[in-house]
């Protein structure tokens, strides 16, 4: 068991052992020793819901990763490649199968689909000639991963290009079959609530597959209350906002990826006397982050100017702590200080990491540019400037800083003006293809297809109504002790969470003028549940609400809506659902058009 995934309102440990208990009985059907080749984007993932171990007990005795010739050396019965339905990784797979020494011993050929099977990769293993080399050829639902007690992914790259630019509807599906599968261990979900298109197509979606599924009534009591399915281009602006929550800015600096975090090493190194740091280490330092770590979860939703003086206050208890030792005269006060030292020495250890990842980001957040940008930032997002060529803008362009940094601003004032004049974008698009390469003219494309780069059309800018009414920009923010979820961007408060308040109190029919601005339709679905299983709340008890993100979703959003779940009189407490945990940095990546 996974205890981090157990202690919300809605235990994801149940979610976790279905997908486990499925993985068990397939690698069971291969009988005998087994080596596993991995698709290498899918082991991220996976780490996350079975660790060797449970391999091993299933006979999995080599692990290799998926690349073309021939498979490494391995004394196993069964060669199981763990693959995404994707065409070019089908070439790799028939490439190590027609390379298979046949002189060898004869070992059987096994291919698990993650997460569907697709007749389009089986048809493409038919043409190469090697489709009747695999005895099993199965799909591997794994839709909703659990990363934290309240946090779900599909951790799928391509979810927002697909849905906004392609038109393709794969990664909707698989939302909508994730949802079935949660419905199915949790409980029919009573009211369905969304807004924009993809929302509306996984809504309808899920209904259909109620409908196909009648025959068998879903008997389990309902954890959750609510279903908000909410689009991501409905908000565009929060992710190209730098967050400044504890977690969001270690995924903006190093980049958060399955809960994993790689840090330049030489801070962890331990100090020793004399020795004149000659053996500094130089393999990136690697945590996990999850709320398994006590201090962490203590820290991770916080804004990153309160951070300090937590650290400082937990290093005094520590310390006062390991002090008592000198107290403990007797052997009873001996013996029960002894067996809270393991606890004691992981606090300690907890301690001294995030202490040395806070100096780490300090030293950026501390300096002249990080201000420069932030300061920028939030004058488009109170709406001083939008509609001019932006001086800061142009010097980051002059001195070729990232292209990423540059597209981000650029798109948050497109965004925070309802487009660009004409004029205005004309002069940025002619500056950045100058100065970093005409190969970027697709990107921008792309940008302007997804709707973050665009011309401003009608000549009005709604963003004002849209920012005055849902109360996007708040003056005084206090960071230490917050009262509204802007304390996550230090004066903006996240669209997407705040519609997500609004709906839980008073109702989405207080804002409809601004629902009718925003991109998408809005609407409410009821699914019947049957006699016996509606749910009766007692005085006091909060709602659970499931809130998935079709296209993606920050770390400071999610720390906005876990502070929406822990007030007093909120009423309602959140879990998290989304297609890939992402930044403004890693998003725009992704509509990138790599030259080939």
């Amino acid at each position: 068991m996974a205890a981090h995934l157990s202690y919300g309102r809605v235990n994801l440990n149940v979610l976790r052992e279905a997908v486990r208990r499925e993985l068990r009985e397939f690698l069971d059907k291969c009988a005998g020793s087994k080596a596993i080749v991995w698709d290498e984007y899918l082991t991220g993932p996976f780490g996350l819901i079975a660790q060797y171990s449970l391999l091993k007990e299933h006979e999995v005795e080599k692990m290799f990763t998926l690349k073309g010739s021939r498979l490494p050396a391995a004394d196993v019965k069964n060669i199981i490649f763990f693959v995404r339905p994707r065409l070019e990784l089908m070439d790799v797979i028939a490439e190590n199968v027609l390379s298979e020494d046949r002189r060898g011993p004869a070992r059987d050929f096994h291919i698990l689909f993650v997460p569907r099977r697709s007749l389009l990769c089986e048809q493409r293993l038919k043409d190469l000639g090697v489709l009747g080399s695999f005895i099993h050829r199965e799909e591997y639902s794994l839709d909703l991963i659990p990363f934290d007690g309240d946090l779900l992914s599909m951790e799928s790259e391509g979810a927002f290009k697909e849905c906004y630019l392609e038109g393709d509807q794969t990664s909707l599906y698989h939302a909508a079959k994730g949802l079935m599968t949660l419905q199915a261990l949790y409980g029919t979900i009573p009211q369905i609530f969304g807004k924009g298109e993809c929302a509306r197509q996984v809504a309808n979606m899920m209904i259909r597959m109620k409908r196909e599924f009648t025959g068998s009534q879903n008997s389990i009591f309902p954890v959750f209350d609510n279903l908000l399915l909410l689009d991501r281009n409905v908000d565009l602006l929060t992710p190209l906002a730098t967050q400044l929550t504890y977690e969001g800015l270690i995924d903006e600096i190093y980049g958060i990826q399955n809960s994993y975090v790689k840090l330049p090493p030489e801070k962890f190194a331990p100090k020793k006397q004399g020795d004149g740091g000659k053996d500094l280490p130089t393999e990136a330092k690697k945590l996990q982050l999850n709320s398994a770590e006590e201090l962490y979860a203590e820290i991770r939703d916080k804004n990153f100017n309160a951070v300090g003086s937590v650290l400082s206050k937990k290093a005094k208890i520590i310390s006062a702590a390991f002090e008592e030792r000198h107290n403990a005269k007797t052997v009873g006060e001996i013996k029960q200080f002894v067996s809270q030292l393991p606890h004691m020495q992981a606090a300690r250890g907890s301690l001294a990491n995030h202490t040395s990842i806070a100096e780490l980001i300090k030293d950026v957040t501390t300096s002249e540019d990080f201000f420069d940008k932030l300061t920028v930032e939030q004058e488009f997002m109170s709406g001083i400037d939008t509609d001019k060529v932006n001086n800061y803008i142009e010097d980051c362009i002059a001195q070729k800083h990232p292209l990423i940094k540059v597209l981000r601003l650029v798109c948050l004032q497109s965004v925070c003006n309802s487009g660009l004049k004409q004029k205005v974008l004309d002069y940025y698009k002619r500056e950045i293809l100058q100065t970093y390469g005409y190969e970027h003219i697709l990107t921008l494309s792309n940008l302007e297809k997804a709707g973050l780069l665009r011309p401003q059309t009608g000549g009005r800018n709604n963003y004002p109504t849209i920012r005055k009414t849902l109360r996007l920009w708040m003056d005084d923010v206090n960071e230490q002790n917050p009262t509204d979820i802007s304390y996550v961007y230090s004066g903006y408060a996240p669209l997407s969470v705040r519609l997500a308040q609004l709906l839980s109190r008073p109702g989405w029919r207080s804002i409809e003028e601004v629902l009718r601005i925003l991109p998408g339709p809005h609407f409410e679905e009821r699914q019947p549940l049957p006699t016996g299983l509606q749910k009766k709340r007692q005085p006091g008890e909060n709602r659970v609400t499931l809130i998935f993100f079709l296209g993606g979703v920050t770390f400071a959003e999610i720390a906005a809506l876990r502070f929406l779940s822990q007030l007093e009189d909120g009423g309602t407490e959140y879990v998290i659902a989304t297609t890939k945990l992402m930044n403004g940095s890693s998003w725009i990546e992704a509509l990138m058009e790599r030259p080939s």
